[in-house]
């Protein structure tokens, strides 16, 4: 099944996707974390192609996708959920189930808060919606910069988008075995996009309003619990960033989420595609098109 490669302007920004599939076939948005953008999803999307109306937007900022200035665009997490929606409106998808990770969640959630209709099922991949789920060593820089936003704060926050910081956000937690299924083409891609003109304020400035996620986590929560919404947890169970007890932790208000803890770190995709698609194939059908 091919893979198209599409623009679309939402506001006047070009958004850049990533669409496989049949027109009139079950939607699957997929909403990718930070630093990377639709190319995290490149081995997932050919799996799930062939049954599903598959798309996968870069966020503004990121990726493909403009980049406007800071001083047009103020960036922040409702802001960038908000032109999702429209981008999502702009498609015409009116159901859809969500994969998130990373920023994808937060991104997604708000998606769900606003329109819970639209919802048919939620796949979180190292997305996170819970206090439990923040490694506390990786989190450390990122809470300190959202307490008090200084130079000397954002001194370590800026080296998590370096090559080395990106790098280690694809390697940790990867066991030494599977170390070789690594595609180092993974972080130097994600790198090169973020050492263009004007990333350094654009990615300050959204880490620096993460915060407004962790207020939101009860209202995430009420909705998990309201809606009764399925949701899939397949998760890297050797990430420092989101732990694995952020995945657990869907049990306490969805008791019938479905976990699955993979022996792997942050970015599951790069070693366990097929195994997610498996696992996603395999709930999609039992919870959502029965």
């Amino acid at each position: 099944m091919p893979v198209h490669h599409r623009t679309t302007t939402v506001r006047g920004h070009e958004i850049f996707y990533r669409e496989a599939g049949p027109a009139d076939a079950p939607v699957l948005l997929l909403l990718h974390g930070f630093p990377t953008s639709s190319h995290m999803f490149r081995d997932l999307i050919p799996r799930l192609a062939d049954r599903y109306r598959v798309i996968a937007p870069d966020h503004l900022g990121f990726g493909r996708s403009a980049a406007p200035s800071p001083d047009t665009f103020p960036y922040g997490f409702a802001e960038l959920a908000a032109l999702t929606q429209e981008f999502t409106e702009q498609l015409g998808l009116t159901r859809f189930a969500l994969y998130i990770q990373d920023y994808g969640a937060p991104i997604g959630l708000r998606l769900a808060l606003a329109h819970p209709e639209r919802i048919t099922a939620i796949v979180t991949q190292n997305g996170n919606a819970y206090e439990e789920g923040l490694g506390a060593d990786a989190w450390a820089p990122v809470l300190a910069l959202i307490a008090d936003r200084t130079p000397d704060t954002e001194a370590p926050v800026r080296a998590i988008r370096s090559l080395d910081g990106i790098r280690w956000q694809y390697t940790h937690g990867v066991p030494d075995d599977l170390r070789s299924l690594l595609n180092p083409d993974a972080w130097h891609h994600d790198a090169a996009l973020m050492a263009r003109e004007g990333q350094d304020r654009i990615q300050l400035d959204l880490i620096a309003d993460y915060g407004s996620n962790f207020a939101l986590y009860p209202a995430f929560q009420a909705y998990f619990r309201d809606s009764g919404v399925p949701l899939l947890a397949v998760w890297g169970a050797y990430d420092e960033i989101f732990v694995p007890a952020g995945a657990e932790a869907f049990r306490r208000d969805l008791p019938d989420a479905e976990v699955h803890l993979l022996p792997t770190g942050h970015f599951a995709l790069e070693t366990h595609a097929a195994e997610i698609a498996a696992l996603m194939d395999d709930f999609l059908t039992r919870r959502v098109a029965a």
